[in-house]
């Protein structure tokens, strides 16, 4: 055994360790490689161990979201609400796309824990600071959804399902052959998909995945501020 590996055995274990090494592994092997047995593992200590921080496998994931949420940034002071609003958006962007897993197990969660509840309360209170109506609030927080979280069901998106391999690149003439179809049976679809070239896309080839993001959530922001100006009320 290495100096290293014995000096992190020697290290007391405590539930901030047991979610920090969890986050760790899920980073690198992905979410369906972490297990309780290959988490102690990782640790350098028995199974039975990591129970005596987390209850079970779902208190972990719990407790791994709980983390991701402690990196979104804080709303910024002296800034109107819109900017803070956006700004905290963005912030929980960044947070999931350094943790690929963490959409996929926020979807999972049926019990929120206080720290998500208190994130979901801040949101709300960023919108009551700005002066908007508890109704008005209300139908906002339900326009956004997920959004809130950085991330939303897009229309051409591939990655729901929690895969991160690509498919296998198709050989040229299979690739025309599939286009023609599509001109044919599809050419609205075709001229949409392919109005724009980007790399590196997880909502659909051709699209760029954070200007869609922000795309759509400027044009929210924007209806959101009109009703506000224009103290909309959802009351007859």
């Amino acid at each position: 055994m290495t100096q290293q590996a014995e000096r992190t055995r020697r290290i007391p274990l405590s539930r901030a360790r047991v979610l920090t090494a969890a986050v760790a592994l899920a980073d690198d092997m992905g979410i369906e490689a972490l297990s309780m047995r290959r988490l102690a593992q990782e640790l350098g200590v028995v199974p039975m161990a990591l129970y005596k921080h987390v209850a079970n496998k779902e208190e972990l994931l719990d407790g791994m979201v709980d983390a991701l949420v402690s990196e979104i940034d804080p709303p910024v002071r002296d800034a109107g609400w819109k900017d803070v609003v956006r700004l905290r958006v963005l912030s929980a962007r960044r947070a999931l796309l350094l943790h690929p897993w963490g959409r996929q197990v926020l979807e999972s969660r049926t019990n929120q824990t206080p720290a998500v509840l208190g994130y979901m309360d801040s949101f709300i209170g960023m919108f009551l600071a700005g002066g908007f109506s508890v109704d008005l609030t209300h139908h906002v927080m339900h326009a956004l959804g997920s959004r809130m979280w950085g991330f939303t069901q897009e229309l051409f998106d591939d990655s729901a399902g929690g895969g991160t391999e690509a498919p296998p690149a198709l050989p040229p003439e299979s690739q025309a052959a599939m286009f023609r179809e599509m001109a044919e049976r599809y050419p609205n679809i075709l001229k949409v998909t392919t109005a724009s070239v980007h790399t590196g896309s997880a909502v659909g080839r051709g699209c760029d995945d954070q200007f869609e993001f922000e795309f759509a959530l400027d044009l929210l922001l924007d209806g959101f501020e009109r009703l506000h100006r224009e103290h909309w009320t959802s009351a007859p």
